[in-house]
């Protein structure tokens, strides 16, 4: 099984809807143009130099998650919230193409840019300083558990940066895992720290400039580079679609508990 590609001009048809139903995940290849992907290297760049200059603890309550690479040079492996902090995030994010996407989604879908952690961009790179060389299984269920409620709809929209085929690592899924009851949710695999395969599941490739959905219920992980060094480079952003009570953060937020076992990630 492949995760199922379409054109955005298909996004609303009977048959991407019944994918994302059934499935959970889609893919969208060449959301974006070459010029702009640049843009937005650039744009995560001069935000890695400020927030390394300024040493920046937390965001919202989010830590932010450094690397050092082999030269000595500081980066941000994780951001969150970076629509709030460069413009050029924040006018992709608010950009008119993902009304289609809010549209497939559902009804009452909002993008979540100040809420749970915002845009997040992962920076992937499987080397020795590295923070986020792998990411066990999970689901983004887990912080609905944490606050005492069953987990809502709620979509994760990823775009890529770079180029992530299987020897980067790549993001891998189970397929028809969002349908699981609560039980499976919480204990089908200790989070974080399996990394084991999954022979159900289903890897995710995609280049430059694509953009995927997946239920932010699903058990997915992703895999650790066999390359090193610049040759696994892989930058993710991550915008949450959803639903339920709007609860926005700002900087007097607490750090949510799940948090914590994301310490176990690399």
């Amino acid at each position: 099984m492949t995760i199922p590609n379409f054109a955005l001009s298909e996004a609303n048809s009977p048959a991407c809807r019944e994918a994302l139903d059934q499935v959970g995940a889609v893919r969208f290849p060449g959301f974006a143009s070459a010029d702009e992907v640049e843009r937005l290297r650039s744009a995560w760049q001069e935000l890695s130099d400020q927030w390394v200059a300024e040493d920046r603890k937390k965001v919202n309550g989010i830590p932010v998650k450094y690397g050092v690479r082999p030269d000595g040079v500081r980066y941000v492996n994780r951001f969150a919230f970076a629509s709030l902090h460069h413009p050029t995030f924040s006018a992709f994010v608010n950009d008119a193409r993902f009304e289609v996407i809010l549209a497939l989604c559902g009804e009452d879908i909002r993008i979540g840019e100040r809420e749970k952690d915002g845009l997040v961009i992962n920076c992937y790179r499987n080397e020795e300083g590295s923070r986020f060389k792998q990411l066990g299984w999970h689901t983004d269920g887990l912080r609905d558990l944490f606050y005492g409620r069953l987990p809502g709809p709620m979509y994760n929209i990823g775009f890529y940066l770079d180029d992530s085929p299987k020897e980067k690592g790549a993001l891998r899924l189970i397929p028809g895992s969002h349908r699981q009851g609560f039980w499976s949710m919480a204990l089908r695999k200790p989070y974080f720290i399996d990394h084991r395969p999954d022979p159900e599941e289903v890897l995710l490739e995609a280049v430059a400039g694509d953009l995927t959905i997946h239920d932010g219920r699903l058990w997915h992980r992703v895999g650790r580079a066999t390359v090193t060094g610049d040759a696994s480079l892989r930058r993710t952003m991550y915008i949450p679609f959803l639903n339920g009570p709007y609860e926005p953060k700002d900087e007097s937020s607490p750090t949510p508990f799940y948090h914590h076992f994301q310490r176990i990630t690399g």
